[in-house]
């Protein structure tokens, strides 16, 4: 098959860390590695130039909510040039350019469903009952007009289903570099930067600080932990962090807490191999790409029970079907794993979350619809 080249159109990318974008990343990684062209289409972003020529950026305007994301005016760029796929990651209005671009192009049109919309109603100034039904109602409109539709797990399937979608569903996770986390060292520096001592414990959350993410209960766990020489370390940034600081402080453990902030990706794999335990809350991710970047680095996983992070995990981590006191006692198991033994029982689960794997199978999904 002669090299192809795709438009992955998107709302959200860089400077915004998340695991979208990291998704992003590594699908236009493993296309290239195969010797296609990858051009992310996407919103310009205020004082941000990438100087990338892979990157088009179009003409934006903000959200009316305070947010780091855009919205791009509808105008497909010249310079986009022709496309052999295009290949959504947002149903918003830049998933509807690049719906253009493919309908006027005469080339399929692939969408991934990253997130779950109607978990975000919080966010927008309307009555939650409208948003969510507007929310769903989106979701099933954008992926019906898709040629195929892209979901990390089978749980996303089944939901898909039920919102009445009836294009053509592929089961494709979003893939990472394995081997990159699989590197990662442990480092006294590391867990120094985040005030914690020689013998003491990290309980690790990586990713957006939003309320979706259930993070009041991993704070609440933490406490019941009832161990005093551990420490919550939270890497990530978002809208909730306040809130998330006040329930510590509440909590009685605001000084056994460490909000870290946004850090450079090529730090984490360090960061997850300087842990002790990775502690998961979220019940409305799609997959949890972070669940799988602490599987590559042997992690002990506490995870809250739901449909896809069992797709992700299997029987990898210790998935809780309860409460706070639930989840703690779970940490106190997790914490005493040993994490070589840990390493090493996790790497079949990994192996099918390689960036390579998971290019191998949206080319696969690229060839059938383009005969």
């Amino acid at each position: 098959m002669k090299s192809l080249r795709v438009g992955l159109f998107s709302e959200c990318y860089r400077p915004i860390q998340n695991g979208i974008v990291a998704s992003i990343d590594s699908l236009a990684h493993a296309l290239r590695a195969r010797g296609n062209a990858a051009i992310v289409v996407t919103p310009q972003m205020p004082n941000y130039d990438d100087n990338d020529r892979d990157v088009v950026r179009v003409r934006s305007f903000p959200l009316p909510t305070p947010t780091a994301y855009r919205l791009t005016l509808p105008l497909l760029p010249r310079k986009l040039g022709t496309l052999s796929i295009v290949h959504t990651h947002s149903p918003f209005i830049t998933g509807w350019l690049g719906r253009h671009a493919a309908r006027r192009a005469g080339v399929p049109l692939v969408f991934t469903y990253h997130t779950q919309l109607d978990a975000y109603a919080h966010y927008v100034p309307f009555e939650a009952r409208a948003t969510r039904s507007a929310a769903t109602h989106l979701t099933r409109a954008y992926a019906n007009a898709a040629d195929a539709v892209v979901v990390p797990t089978a749980a996303m399937e089944r939901r898909l289903r039920q919102l009445g979608v009836r294009s053509r569903i592929a089961v494709v996770p979003s893939g990472i570099d394995v081997a990159a986390f699989a590197r990662g060292t442990r480092s006294t520096d590391v867990r120094a930067s985040f005030g914690v001592a020689r013998d003491d414990k990290i309980v690790l959350y990586v990713g957006r600080l939003g309320r979706e993410k259930n993070l009041e209960l991993a704070i609440e766990a933490f406490a019941r932990l009832g161990e005093t020489r551990a420490r919550f370390v939270a890497i990530g940034d978002g809208p909730h962090r306040a809130a998330l600081e006040r329930f510590a402080a509440r909590a009685g453990v605001a000084e056994r807490v460490t909000f870290a902030g946004e850090l450079p990706r090529e730090r984490l794999p360090d960061i997850y191999a300087s842990a002790d335990a990775f502690l998961f809350t979220s019940r409305t991710d799609t997959q949890g790409l972070v669940l799988v970047e602490a599987l590559a680095a042997g992690l002990p996983i506490v995870a809250v029970d739901t449909p896809q992070t069992r797709d992700v995990l299997a029987d990898a981590a210790r998935i809780v079907r309860g409460d706070a006191a639930d989840l703690a006692a779970s940490l106190r198991e997790a914490l005493a794993a040993p994490r070589a033994r840990n390493a090493t029982e996790n790497a079949s689960v990994v192996a099918r979350y390689d960036r390579a794997t998971s290019g191998d199978r949206i080319m696969e999904l690229y060839e059938t619809l383009l005969r």
